[in-house]
């Protein structure tokens, strides 16, 4: 039945970090509206932070994320005074009115940056922007990187949550995608950041990778397992080298078939499970009382450009080329070009080129889409609730198509309209042929991976 269900859902779909997603973003979202948007923040907004680091000192070749490669560190050095800038023109602009709930630095290697740098670009933020006591600050950790000075570094500037990318353990598959990483030193970054008082430990595994098998899949998850880390993030491998032209350095005959990854998802998330982590959404598992676990079971987990997460901030701003901000009124992206966003940010200029303004019809499904990916469904009295006349129009369609038409993509339980357990791996394929089915002018269905 699951391999019928993978024939008929398993296809190319957008992520659904946003809604709507990045390729609809166009370039009537600039600069001058992105500064709009942040000068009417409210007083008492609450808001979240992500800081693109977008180097790396080596290019993993499974890699589709917006980082270059660099053996110098003079590039980096110049990109820092950029991002500098645009936290200074931001804090401006924001005035004080958005109290800081959460910081995420991702990349690219963040790690890469030395210590005293790590530590300035901490004060910088703290001295800008107004934390909130507890605020989390989460960062991506390369383990080939780290060293005891960095490891100094990430604990002063008050990291709370470590994300290290494993992806797999096995050496030919390590060869296979230029990422080459023993066991042991990933280890040692775990028990490192544990000994300065880290909370939470995140690992990211992949499947679908060159020369994985369901054997090595298997052995990645025991070993990852034995470092007890908080949560683990599976995700399924994308190729798309017409994107990210360095994924052409992997042979498409060493990737295993849509019925082998599939294989390898449902073995490893067994296997994960088996050990006592709670299922959160498509490809997360956490401990019982990690807070995504608990913010999961509370029905409050939510979805933003880091994938699942606790964070309730309506408010995310990206610092960096190519980051992603949210905003009550649309989205708004990040000149991709390092050089030219350095151009664009000096003298207290923004870098926005790119994004959407939300619809009524834009907000009703993406909140929809977020409740099915997060909760495998959603509550018509709430949909109504939130939405009025736009949610109760949309909620028409749903009743007759989702539940009775040729897709039979939802049932119902009582109020709730919930994807049936066993087309729960396959909910990203389900949001897109829900918004698809429903087109009414302006629903934002793409083709994506």
């Amino acid at each position: 039945m699951r391999l019928e269900l993978a024939a008929r859902l398993g296809e190319n779909v957008p992520r659904y970090t946003s809604y709507p997603t990045a390729p609809h973003f166009h370039t009537g979202i600039d600069a001058a509206i992105c500064r709009g948007w942040l000068q009417a923040l409210n007083d008492g907004d609450e808001i979240s932070l992500y800081l693109h680091i977008p180097y790396c000192d080596k290019l993993c070749w499974f890699c589709a994320c917006h980082t270059k490669q660099t053996r110098h560190y003079e590039p980096v050095t110049t990109y820092l005074r950029s991002l500098d800038a645009e936290i200074a023109t931001v804090s401006s602009l924001v005035a004080g009115k958005g109290r800081v709930r959460a910081v995420h630095f991702g990349g690219g290697s963040p790690t890469m940056l030395k210590p005293e740098d790590l530590v300035a670009l901490g004060t910088v933020l703290r001295n800008s922007f107004t934390f909130l006591p507890g605020a989390k600050i989460s960062v991506e950790i390369e383990p080939n990187d780290m060293d005891d000075a960095r490891l100094d570094a990430l604990a002063e500037i008050g990291m709370t949550r470590a994300s290290l990318g494993v992806q797999d353990f096995d050496p030919k598959v390590q060869k296979a995608i230029n990422r080459e990483q023993s066991f042991l030193q990933t280890k040692t970054v775990v028990d490192g950041v544990r000994s300065r008082g880290v909370e939470s430990v995140n690992l990211d595994l992949l499947y679908g990778l060159p020369h994985q098998t369901r054997e090595s899949v298997a052995s990645t998850v025991a070993q990852a397992l034995t470092l007890e880390p908080d949560r683990i993030a599976l995700f399924g491998y994308a190729h798309v080298p017409w994107f990210k032209k360095h994924q052409t350095m992997i042979d498409e005959a060493w990737l295993p078939g849509p019925e082998e990854r599939f294989a390898q998802s449902q073995l490893a998330a067994r296997a994960i499970v088996d050990q006592g982590y709670e299922a959160i959404g498509l490809d997360h598992f956490g401990k019982p009382g990690d807070a995504l676990a608990l913010a999961a079971r509370a029905g409050t987990l939510h979805r933003n450009f880091q994938g699942y997460t606790e964070d309730r901030c309506e408010t995310l701003i990206g610092l960096g080329p190519s980051s992603i901000s949210q905003f009550r009124q649309g989205y708004a992206q990040n000149m991709p070009s390092t050089a030219e966003y350095g151009r664009m940010v000096a003298d207290g200029g923004l870098a926005a080129v790119r994004g959407i303004a939300l619809s009524d019809d834009d907000r009703v499904r993406g909140w929809i889409i977020e409740r099915l990916m997060c909760d495998f469904g959603f509550s018509a009295i709430e949909l109504v609730e939130r939405f009025g006349e736009a949610g109760q129009r949309l909620l028409l369609k749903a009743s007759s198509t989702a539940l009775h038409g040729p897709a039979r993509l939802l049932e119902l339980d009582g109020d709730r309209f919930v994807v049936p357990a066993e087309s729960r791996p396959f909910v990203r394929s389900i949001a897109a042929k829900f918004d698809k089915y429903f087109e009414s002018g302006t629903a934002r269905h793409s083709a994506a991976v």
